[in-house]
């Protein structure tokens, strides 16, 4: 049987057919010419403008340093989100093979899930050229899934550009930190305190450590003027705990925000983000440099898709 087009597996998407969302994704790694055509079409019937409004998807992002348990807690976030009734799609970001720019790590063998649970799809995917930023074709696959499952989380390894990135693309972003390890003082040399809206500290089995922990985020936060962010302490192994309680954390920032202004924000950042890599920063300095590209898309139709943004400022740059 030949593959579906394109738009026949957007529309399905739009139609919450999650059956159609591993062949979706195949068709996103698809990098040459004909492929970033063919996901543009896909793109187009998930955006906005089709859909009538923003994806129903919970877009989470949850990054953190290398060993902070970020896949042995997303196994138990799997599994009550899976309890509570919620279909969940998870991109682990995985750093990228110089060679084939493929991913290498295969988080999704690390994530633990039914096999045969159709509500539940995992999908390892390359990190692309910046270590620790998302990739287009990650970013593409979030906005596709966010159309068919109730929750779509990225993963990342928490360096480079990573909290950037993600903060850019998710609703919501649960930054992971790991008791006694240091992470505490390096999260606030690097400035990362400013990126999450939920912080999570695991293995709050260790007892004090962990508490000292919490505690030291928690005032962290209040020096920044942060007081809203939760910090919530879980354990990830069985008997899991704190689990309910940061799944709730997740839901109760989704209620607070503003999400169609989050997700037009994400939308025109990732078009320009798309726009200056494809063409390089010689194209943004014919718009005007970054602010007048900036400004340019803020004029345009609100409905419009990452796909349509980027052609809009090719054709502004003269390149289309």
């Amino acid at each position: 049987m030949p593959p579906e087009g394109a738009a026949t597996l957007g529309r399905r998407l739009r139609e919450r057919d999650r059956s159609a969302a591993p062949q979706a994704l195949n068709l996103i790694e698809d990098r040459t010419p004909a492929g970033r055509e063919r996901t543009r079409e896909l793109l187009a019937e998930v955006s906005p403008a089709a859909l009538g409004g923003e994806a129903p998807g919970h877009l989470v992002g949850l990054t953190g340093p290398p060993g902070a348990g970020k896949s042995t807690l997303l196994s138990a976030l799997v599994a009550e989100w899976r309890s509570r009734g919620r279909t969940v799609a998870v991109l682990a970001v995985d750093p990228s093979s110089k060679r084939s720019g493929g991913s290498l790590l295969g988080d999704r063998a690390r994530i633990a899930h039914d096999p045969a649970d159709d509500g539940v799809l995992i999908r390892s995917t390359a990190a692309g050229t910046r270590l620790g930023g998302l990739a287009a074709p990650t970013r593409e696959a979030a906005a596709a899934l966010a159309a068919a499952f109730d929750m779509v989380v990225v993963e990342t390894v928490g360096v480079g550009q990573s909290e950037t990135d993600v903060e850019e693309l998710c609703d919501t972003v649960a930054v992971v930190v790991q008791p006694g390890s240091g992470d505490t003082l390096q999260f606030l040399k690097a400035g990362i305190m400013e990126v999450p809206d939920v912080l999570v500290v695991t293995k709050a089995d260790l007892g004090e450590v962990a508490l000292r922990a919490r505690r030291d985020l928690a005032s962290a936060l209040r020096s920044l003027g942060r007081r809203d962010t939760p910090v919530v302490a879980v354990s990830s192994l069985p008997p899991t705990s704190g689990i309910d309680a940061l799944a709730d954390a997740i839901d109760a920032h989704r209620e607070r925000i503003d999400l169609p202004a989050r997700r037009l924000r994400s939308r025109r950042l990732s078009a320009l983000a798309d726009f200056t890599v494809e063409h390089g920063e010689s194209a943004l300095r014919a718009l005007g440099g970054r602010r007048a590209a900036e400004r340019l898309l803020a004029e345009q139709d609100p409905a419009l898709g990452v796909p349509e943004l980027t052609a809009l400022l090719a054709a502004r740059a003269g390149l289309r």
